[in-house]
C-alpha cells in the first residue's frame, strides 16, 4: 500500500528565472540578442552594454565567425566592467521573421546551452516576455532519473536575472507558472512505474491538487465497481495495482463556463493479453502522459486563477497481462449502460477514457476536452511531432488552430462516416478496435464519441508522438518527456474564460 501521500522519486533540474527592474552589478555572465541580416551579423542594443562596449562586443562576435542565425549559441570575453566574465550571443535569425515560437525554440537552446555557467542576466524578454520566459524554464529542463548521485556543478542550470520593465511583472509569473506546471507533467511521465502506479499516482496528484486550492476525489476499486466504471476495471484488473479514478475541480466564484477535462493515465501499457513486442516497451510508461498533462494544466488554471469553473476527470490503471486480466472477445459495461466488445486489450486507452468522459458528461460541461497517448495511427498519419484532433468542428479547428500557435503542433481530423457502422459489434453495442487498418487514429475518435453527453463541444487530443520524444533535444523540448498539450489547453482555457 502508498501512503496517503507520496513524493516523485527524482524530479527534473530546471534553470531559475527571476525578474528584476535592473541588472545586479555582478554576474557570470550576459545573454545578448543578435540576428542574421542582409550584410551579416547584427548586435541590437541592450541596456546591459553601452554603446563603447556594445561596439566592442560586435567586434569580437564577428572576429568568431558569429552570424545570428536562429539557434546559434556564442560566447565571448565580455568588454571591462560590464559586470561580467563572458557574453553569450543567441542567434534570433532573420528580425522580419522572428515570432514567439522563434524566440522561444532559441531561449531554449540557450537554457541548455548554458548549464552549468552560473547567473546570466539578460534582457531577451525585450522580444518578447513569455516565449522567452516559457523558452528559458522548459529548454533548461534536464532529467537525470534516480541516481545515487547528486548533480555536478557544471551539470546545475543556470539562474536567469530577466531585465525588464515592472509592467511585464504581471505576464512574467504567468508564463513562469504555465512552464513549470508543464515540467510537473514531464516529471510525471518520466517516473518509471514501480514508483508510479495507480495508488501513488493518485496519492500525488491529491496532495498537488490541494496545495494549488483544487477539491479532490478519488475513487477506490470498489468504489469503482460499486458505480460501474466498467472500462477501467477491465483495463486495471490484470494488475497487482488496482487501478483508480480522480477527480479535480476548479470551482472559481462567477464563472459562467465549465470545461471538463479528460486525460487517459495507463501508468504501464505490456498491452495485457494482447501483449506488445517486448523492444521498446519501457517507453510504456509514458502512456499517462494525458492524465499528466490535464492535472497539470488544471493546477495552472487554479494558479493563474482562471474565471472558469474546471473538471479534471483522471482514470489510472496499469494494463497487464495476469489469470485475472480481460481477453480478447470479452464484453464489458461501460459507466452510464452502453456496452463494448474487447478484441484487442491494446486498445485499453479508449475503454478507460470513455468511463471517464461518461462521467464528466454528466456535469453538463459547456466544453470537453480529453487528450491521451493513444494510438500508433496518429504518429504513422501526422509524424512524431504534430497532435491530432477529432470533434466538434468549429472548436476542434480552433484547437488545433491554439496548438500551432503556441508551439504545440496539431492538426484536425475528420471523423469518418464509414466508422459509424463499422464500430457496431454482433456482441455488444460497439467494438474497440477495427479489423481494418486504416484510419485507426480517426476510429478511435469514432468509439469515444459514443460517450460524450448531448450537446457537449468536444475534443479529442491524440498525442501518442508528441507526448514524447525518443530523439535528442532540440528548441525547448528535451529528451523524454514534453509536456504536451498543457500550453494549448491552458490558452485555450483562457481563450474560453473570455468569451
Amino acid at each position: 500500500m502508498a501512503s496517503s501521500t507520496f513524493e516523485l522519486p527524482a524530479r527534473g533540474a530546471f534553470p531559475t528565472v527571476e525578474l528584476a527592474k535592473k541588472a545586479p552589478k555582478q554576474a557570470d555572465a550576459l545573454l545578448i540578442a543578435t540576428f542574421a541580416g542582409e550584410e551579416g551579423l547584427e548586435v541590437p542594443g541592450t541596456s546591459l552594454l553601452g554603446s563603447s562596449a556594445l561596439r566592442s562586443t560586435y567586434e569580437a562576435l564577428a572576429a568568431v565567425g558569429a552570424t545570428g542565425k536562429a539557434g546559434e549559441i556564442v560566447k565571448v570575453p565580455a568588454p571591462q566592467k560590464a559586470g561580467a566574465a563572458q557574453v553569450i550571443a543567441l542567434g534570433l535569425g532573420d528580425v522580419e521573421a522572428l515570432d514567439d515560437e522563434a524566440l522561444r525554440r532559441a531561449a531554449g537552446s540557450a537554457a541548455r546551452a548554458t548549464t552549468g555557467v552560473g547567473t546570466i542576466v539578460t534582457t531577451v524578454v525585450d522580444f518578447g516576455v513569455s516565449a522567452a520566459v516559457e523558452g528559458l524554464i522548459l529548454g533548461g529542463y534536464s532529467y537525470r532519473g534516480i541516481r545515487s548521485t547528486e548533480l555536478k556543478d557544471e551539470e546545475q542550470p543556470a539562474t536567469f536575472v530577466v531585465v525588464a520593465d515592472k509592467s511585464t511583472a504581471e505576464e512574467f509569473e504567468a508564463a513562469r507558472t504555465v512552464a513549470e506546471s508543464v515540467l510537473l507533467a514531464r516529471d510525471l511521465v518520466n517516473t518509471p512505474a514501480n514508483e508510479l502506479y495507480p495508488e501513488s499516482y493518485a496519492a500525488f496528484l491529491s496532495a498537488q491538487a490541494k496545495d494549488a486550492g483544487l477539491d479532490v476525489e478519488v475513487l477506490d476499486e470498489k468504489q469503482l465497481e460499486k458505480q460501474g466504471f466498467g472500462g477501467i476495471l477491465a483495463v486495471g484488473k490484470g494488475s497487482a495495482r488496482p487501478p483508480r479514478l480522480v477527480r479535480l475541480s476548479w470551482k472559481p466564484k462567477k464563472a459562467t463556463k465549465h470545461v471538463a477535462l479528460v486525460g487517459k493515465g495507463i501508468t504501464f501499457d505490456t498491452g495485457g493479453i494482447s501483449l506488445k513486442p517486448g523492444n521498446g516497451m519501457w517507453d510504456m510508461i509514458s502512456d499517462m502522459g494525458g492524465s499528466a498533462a490535464m492535472a497539470a494544466t488544471i493546477i495552472a488554471a487554479a494558479k493563474l486563477k482562471l474565471p472558469v469553473r474546471i473538471t479534471a476527470t483522471l482514470p489510472l490503471a496499469e494494463n497487464m497481462p495476469s489469470a485475472n486480466a480481460t481477453r480478447p472477445g470479452d464484453v464489458i459495461t461501460h459507466y452510464g449502460g452502453l456496452t463494448s466488445e474487447v478484441l484487442n486489450t491494446d486498445a485499453e486507452g479508449r475503454l478507460v477514457l470513455s468511463d471517464a468522459i461518461a462521467r464528466a458528461s454528466e456535469d453538463k460541461p459547456d466544453y470537453l476536452i480529453e487528450t491521451a497517448t493513444l494510438t500508433g495511427a496518429q504518429i504513422v498519419a501526422l509524424g512524431a511531432r504534430t497532435s491530432g484532433i477529432m470533434g466538434s468542428e468549429v472548436f476542434r479547428d480552433r484547437l488545433a488552430e491554439i496548438g500551432r500557435e503556441v508551439g504545440e503542433n496539431a492538426w484536425a481530423m475528420p471523423l469518418l462516416e464509414e466508422h459509424d457502422e463499422e464500430i457496431k459489434s454482433q456482441a455488444a453495442d460497439i467494438r474497440n478496435i477495427n479489423a481494418k487498418r486504416e484510419g485507426g487514429m480517426e476510429f478511435a475518435g469514432t468509439y469515444l464519441k459514443q460517450f460524450v453527453g448531448e450537446g457537449i463541444e468536444w475534443a479529442h487530443i491524440d498525442i501518442a508522438g508528441p507526448s514524447w520524444n525518443g530523439s535528442a533535444p532540440r528548441g525547448y523540448t528535451p529528451k523524454r518527456a514534453t509536456g504536451v498539450p498543457v500550453r494549448t489547453v491552458v490558452t485555450a482555457l483562457r481563450e474560453i474564460a473570455e468569451s
